[in-house]
């Protein structure tokens, strides 16, 4: 049985499921913020107790905000493959479209996928006419992304969690094509 922690819609895509997070997820996002070498420009935990808590967090953040991570599905075999969604817990400067992959899938365009999809329910259900995704310096896979689905540096702030941090804002809803993409915008 699936015990939903949220009220989070489920948002389909052709390979992806995105939905709120559930019991079952917490084992890969544990695993995922344990690992230092992947989560360091996410942020990496060094204990489970304390990456356990940042689950809870995601999972709270739901129920504060009326949104927030979604977990990335694989429909083909319905494991989680990372989170993405609309993330702005306190200190953060405005609400951020964040993603994460998990070891495996990087590399087959889930985060693009999951991003566009997220942003576009951002945009046409949550009535947002903005959104950024902050990056740590030297992620640089994660500037590529935000430089594909259209957002551009705008500034550098300090993250009261992860420290120095790059603002890239992302074309408001009248910028994009009607597929989301960013034709027109780029």
């Amino acid at each position: 049985m699936t015990t939903r922690l949220t009220n989070a819609p489920v948002l389909e895509t052709p390979r992806l499921l995105l939905r709120g997070p559930e019991h079952r997820d917490a084992d890969p996002l544990i695993a995922f913020l344990l690992d230092k070498e992947r989560a360091e420009l996410f942020g990496h935990y060094d204990n489970r107790g304390d990456a356990w808590r940042w689950f809870a967090l995601m999972v709270g953040h739901w129920h504060i905000h009326g949104y927030g991570y979604f977990v990335i599905e694989e429909r083909a075999t319905g494991r989680a493959a990372g989170i993405c969604g609309i993330w702005n817990p306190e200190g953060w400067p405005e609400p951020e479209l964040g993603w994460v992959v998990f070891d495996g899938f990087e590399r087959k365009g889930i985060a693009l996928e999951a991003a566009l999809r997220a942003r576009q329910w951002a945009y046409e259900d949550l009535g947002f006419t903005t959104l950024t995704s902050n990056i740590v310096p030297g992620n640089t896979r994660s500037v590529a992304l935000a430089e594909r689905l259209g957002a551009r540096y705008e500034r550098t702030y300090h993250n009261v969690h992860m420290g120095e941090d790059m603002l890239f804002r992302h074309p408001g809803p009248d910028e994009l094509d009607n597929d989301g993409s960013v034709e027109a915008y780029a």
